[in-house]
């Protein structure tokens, strides 16, 4: 885990490499790769009680504010070809473990990749995190999950970890009738962006609904939408940013100068390669959305979509099932789901949590554990110290090792820390590390 927070590499290159020549951490001489290997198999499985642990010490210790839960996920692919094959309807594969024995889901397979890279086996990732932006729980799907499909175990998985209030923050991926169910069971209370293109009660109630905005922020308007009485009704706030809304609007432009000019270009091609490319437009997520296909069999931009499309420039639309929040609340509550993506992009950037070079389904779910533990670690010191874990990190690794020999013998000693090192260590209630390490 230190490793994956000061110098991600491989389990090879920190064995190897790390722990010879760049640290030094006592007891660990006699380390070799397979003792590495070991260790990620016993966290493995133990993880889920490791996880609840940790959780209810940093909840003490840091006084977490564990009333919104967000959580997300993201995929993360593998340089292979085959996917995963297991036995059995369930797709069951065996992961042996050095404390005991679980049985996993082969994980690897193909689905929608959020990185662009569909044409690779992926699994995908779940993430709740705390307002703070500290990592609760993680959970590794198969590939082919769909976000859905997910929300069921991350209910029931949480359930018992005494969470106070806890609201969960989705984005539209997790929006299903069988989903709102249960995460509403037992009380439970949400707060869920929807999706605002499916032509249902959002598209054909919810946004149509005259009302003044009110004003939250600068850049920020609500404006709340009961659907229904009684006990059934339901709960909605549109939500429109105009810094959001001018950016959308110049981008449009942008796409629809682009697509005239694909269709003034179609008109000079004949043949099969027209038809390729007429396909290619329909089938575009960046056009496809602003064409129409007339009966003689032409493309050309559709005026009613591109009316409808510009309606919800800068606006999404927050759902929730808590009568106790006011409108901007469930506005803001949404917009902190940023956290989980700032976590995604600390874990797949300053972790590296990819490429992952493991290929059992065992250390493929410790890896991903691996990385998690580093990024709790990295908040935790971030919150300790009021800086970023990159400056704390560099200023740190200011302090050096030294070996220095003479005919007389050998002194091995450390560099005195800098001024902002030694801030860092006393804000982490840790002690500068001795002047001499080893005297002979």
């Amino acid at each position: 885990m230190a490793n994956r927070a000061c110098a991600p590499s491989s389990k090879l290159y920190c064995s190897e490499q790390w722990l010879r020549e760049d640290v030094r951490i006592d007891g660990t001489d006699a380390l070799v790769l397979h003792h590495l290997y070991r260790a990620m198999d016993v966290l493995e499985a133990h993880k889920e009680a490791i996880e609840q642990a940790l959780y209810f010490r940093l909840a003490d210790l840091l006084n977490l504010d564990v009333e919104l839960i967000f959580y997300d996920t993201t995929s993360l692919h593998f340089e292979i070809d085959a996917m995963d094959q297991g036995h059995g309807e369930d797709d069951l594969v065996e992961g042996s473990l050095a404390a005991g024995a679980k049985t996993y889901k082969a994980p690897r397979k193909r689905g929608l990749s959020k990185n662009g890279r569909s044409d690779a086996p992926q699994v995908v990732i779940g993430l709740a995190v705390t307002r703070d932006g500290l990592p609760v729980r993680h959970w590794v799907f198969p590939g082919n999950t769909v976000d859905v499909n997910t929300v069921a175990q991350v209910k029931d998985d949480l359930r018992g970890w005494h969470l106070s209030r806890c609201v969960c923050v989705g984005d539209a991926g997790m929006v299903s009738q069988d989903n709102l169910n249960k995460l509403s069971t037992s009380g439970g209370k949400y707060i869920l962006c929807m999706p605002m293109r499916r032509g249902d009660e959002v598209t054909n109630e919810v946004l149509q609904r005259p009302g003044r905005y009110q004003k939250v922020s600068d850049n920020l308007r609500v404006k709340e939408v009961v659907v229904g009485e009684g006990e059934r009704r339901r709960r909605y706030v549109v939500c429109h940013n105009p810094d959001e809304e001018k950016r959308q609007r110049a981008h449009r432009r942008q796409v629809l100068r682009e697509l005239e000019a694909e269709l003034a270009s179609l008109q000079e091609v004949r043949g099969e390669s027209h038809s390729k490319r007429a396909c290619q437009l329909r089938a575009s997520r960046r056009y496809g959305r602003y064409l129409r296909l007339t009966k003689g069999g032409l493309l050309r931009i559709d005026a009613a979509k591109r009316r409808s499309e510009a309606q919800l420039d800068g606006k999404f639309v927050v759902h929730s099932n808590d009568d106790s929040l006011t409108p901007a609340d469930m506005a803001l509550g949404y917009k902190q789901l940023q956290r989980v993506e700032e976590a995604w992009r600390t874990l797949k950037s300053g972790l590296r949590l990819r490429p992952v070079y493991h290929w059992a389904v065992h250390r493929i779910h410790a890896h991903v554990a691996l990385s998690v533990l580093a990024l709790l670690l990295e908040r935790v010191i971030e919150q300790a110290c009021g800086d970023t874990w990159r400056n704390i990190r560099a200023d740190l690794n200011q302090i050096k090792l030294a070996q220095l020999l003479s005919p007389h013998g050998e002194v091995w000693q450390v560099t005195e820390p800098s001024l902002e090192a030694a801030q860092h260590l006393q804000r982490l209630e840790m002690k500068n590390p001795p002047a001499v390490l080893h005297l002979s």
